[in-house]
């Protein structure tokens, strides 16, 4: 028993450890989202308005995320109170100023630290407070986006969410200018106009369209009656049709079982088509003219056989050639005489028109 535990020592070490990493990185993962980042020094601010400002929203300087907010509460009855740590560092120059800002359309805020004017070398540590005259509280978007909203209605989504991403932007300072928005804006616009002469094009298409769909009104009505009767058929036969389909799958099937074993065969017969095609057009000249003399040989040999089923001939004569059959002397004891007639039948049809 004791060397089954032995033998467990090492998977369970590597458990152990993989358990050990797995709740670290999961601590760290979790620290991240809650931005966590241990202690700091703490600041606090007051606003006149801090609506949808947050515990853990980010602090920036410079757009550098620098800390975050740990407390808001009511102060003086009429003002809130923002605390917030700072991780890198145990002052602020005394001008400094505070700023809510949009961090995105979704409404997540962030507190925005910057440099103010006056009180050079004057510097504010841990506990201090901004005061209300150097903080500035959130764009109040739904009034700003009311007086766009007539623009907003002709705009695609993407369109509506770049142009109220450069809109916050322009107006909290960030980047851009108003002419910049303005011409954005202009060319927004203008694609808009283009848009709309495309629609006007398409809502005249569509009257031309209707236009003569009204003219051939007979005819639709027509066509929709036949189309409603070929269905309503098709449906009725329904049993007809399957069995049909079904019928065509059993003779595919039927056909595919034919061919199988006949596949060799029709390979080969196919192999010796293509080799007597070739052939035949080898000596194409010489099928030309077999062909063009078949009539008269096949009348010729029709009235050979027209007296039963034998070949009838009326022999005329007998030849023997030897040779090239130009010479009339041959040296062939054992024949008889060759290169000339042996035999010539006296009857007058063998002298008639057209010779023997």
């Amino acid at each position: 028993m004791s060397g089954g535990l032995r033998g467990l020592g090492g998977p369970l070490i590597k458990l152990s450890i993989f358990v050990v990493v797995t709740l670290f990185l999961t601590a760290v993962l979790g620290l991240s989202i809650a931005n966590y980042t241990g202690g700091g020094t703490e600041f606090r601010a007051r606003f006149s308005d801090v609506t949808s400002l947050n515990t853990g929203d980010e602090i920036r300087i410079a757009g550098v995320r620098v800390g975050k907010v740990t407390k808001i509460s009511i102060a003086d009855r009429d003002q809130a109170e923002v605390r917030f740590e700072l991780n890198d560092r145990s002052s602020l120059p005394a001008s400094t100023t505070a700023t809510i800002r949009y961090r995105n359309l979704v409404g997540q805020r962030y507190i925005a630290l910057e440099q103010g004017t006056g009180q050079q070398g004057r510097i504010i540590s841990r506990g201090a407070t901004i005061p209300l005259e150097r903080t500035h509280p959130a764009l109040n978007l739904t009034t700003l986006f009311n007086g766009f909203r007539p623009l907003f209605q002709t705009l695609t989504a993407d369109d509506v969410n770049k142009l109220s991403y450069e809109i916050i932007q322009v107006f909290q300072g960030e980047s851009g200018t108003i002419t910049e928005l303005v011409t954005n804006t202009a060319s927004l616009t203008n694609k808009i106009a283009d848009k709309d002469a495309v629609i006007g094009q398409i809502v005249t298409n569509l009257n031309q369209v209707l236009d003569a769909v009204s003219a051939r009104e007979g005819e639709l009505d027509d066509l929709i009656v036949n189309t409603e009767a070929l269905i309503s058929g098709l449906n009725a036969e329904r049993g007809t049709i399957g069995s049909a389909v079904q019928s065509l799958g059993n003779l595919a099937s039927a056909t595919a079982d034919l061919l199988v074993p006949t596949v060799p065969t029709l390979q080969g017969s196919i192999a010796g088509l293509n080799q007597l095609t070739g052939t035949l057009n080898d000596r194409s000249v010489e099928v030309n003219e077999t062909l063009a003399n078949l009539p008269i040989k096949m009348e010729k040999l029709g009235r050979a056989a027209s007296y039963g089923s034998w070949f009838q001939f009326y022999l005329c004569g007998i030849d023997i050639v030897a040779g090239p059959g130009s010479s009339t002397t041959v040296n062939t004891p054992a024949l008889p005489t060759v290169n000339q007639p042996v035999y010539t039948n006296p009857a007058p049809r063998c002298h008639g028109k057209g010779g023997r």
